[in-house]
Formats: C-alpha cells, sequence, structure tokens
C-alpha cells in the first residue's frame, strides 16, 4: 500500500487489529476458555484497545497524539502476546488455535510499531504537526516498515534469549 492515507482502516496495522478482533472473538466462544469469563473478557478487551486505539490515534489532531495511541494499541497486541502463554499452560484452547492468536497479535504489534517508528523519525516535522499534514505518507509502504521492524525485534529477541 502506498498513497495518501486517508482513513484510519487504510492502515495496515489496524487492518490487522481488525483481524485480531475478530479471532480473539471467535476463540473465545470455544474450549476451557468458553467458561473462564475474566480471561475471556480481558483477551477481548486487549484486542478491542489494539484496534480502537489506532483509529482514535489517527482521528487525533497531533501527532504526538496519534503516536500516543499507536503505543498504546502496540501494548495491547503484547498483552494478547502474554496472554497466550496462560491459554497454553492452562490448555484453554488447542496449540494451533493460540498460535493463530499469537501470530496475529505479533503481526499487528510489528506493523503498529513500524508507524510509530516512522513517524518519530521518518519526517522532520514538530510533535505539534496537525495529523493532516503527516498522513500522506506516499513513499511509504507501512506493511514494509512494520515487517522491517519485526525481522529487527525478533532478531534482538533471539540474541537475548541466546545469551
Amino acid at each position: 500500500m502506498s498513497g495518501k492515507i486517508e482513513r484510519f482502516e487504510d492502515l495496515t496495522c489496524w487492518q490487522s487489529a481488525r483481524e485480531l478482533v475478530k479471532l480473539v472473538f471467535i476463540h473465545c466462544r470455544k474450549g476451557e476458555l468458553s467458561r473462564d469469563w475474566d480471561m475471556r473478557s480481558q483477551l477481548k478487551r486487549a484486542a478491542l484497545s489494539s484496534q480502537n486505539n489506532i483509529a482514535e490515534g489517527f482521528c487525533r489532531y497531533y501527532k504526538k497524539e496519534f503516536i500516543r495511541f499507536l503505543d498504546i494499541a502496540q501494548s495491547s497486541a503484547g498483552e494478547i502476546q502474554s496472554m497466550c502463554y496462560n491459554l497454553e499452560d492452562l490448555n484453554y484452547l488447542p496449540v494451533e488455535a493460540i498460535e493463530e492468536i499469537r501470530s496475529k497479535a505479533t503481526e499487528t504489534r510489528s506493523r503498529t510499531l513500524g508507524l510509530i517508528r516512522y513517524l518519530s523519525t521518518g519526517r522532520k516535522t514538530s510533535d505539534n504537526t496537525p495529523v493532516e499534514q503527516h498522513h500522506n505518507i506516499e513513499h511509504l509502504n507501512p506493511a514494509v516498515a512494520g515487517l522491517r521492524f519485526a525481522t529487527h525485534l525478533n532478531t534482538r529477541t533471539s540474541e537475548h534469549l541466546n545469551t
């Protein structure tokens, strides 16, 4: 995707977060997870938080606020990544379902972090620049930026785990 981003729906991180919400809601109806109201509720809230904070940040006037909401969104995706270990440890869902959720949460987080990185360093504008002036990102492919960051993040995580 390249060109002017005119709506939050154009952002690949929001699209990924939307898919994450759908996955979480579908799997919350299954297995032991369907009987644990607290875990189910927290997973759903974290998924919705990721999607909705991307949208809310996009609709804010200042770039600094947009970045702040993106940071909340990526943190919520990270929360889901963490909760996948609980799902696994408690045998709440089949391993394949947990991996599907974990993978989508990782993708969502990586794409969101890629956009944060771009907004933070990619253009020389002040934090008080109106959002309309930083949505014209014709030279950026957010999907590629997110994947590049994900590769960097995975390499860094692997190096950390191997020490």
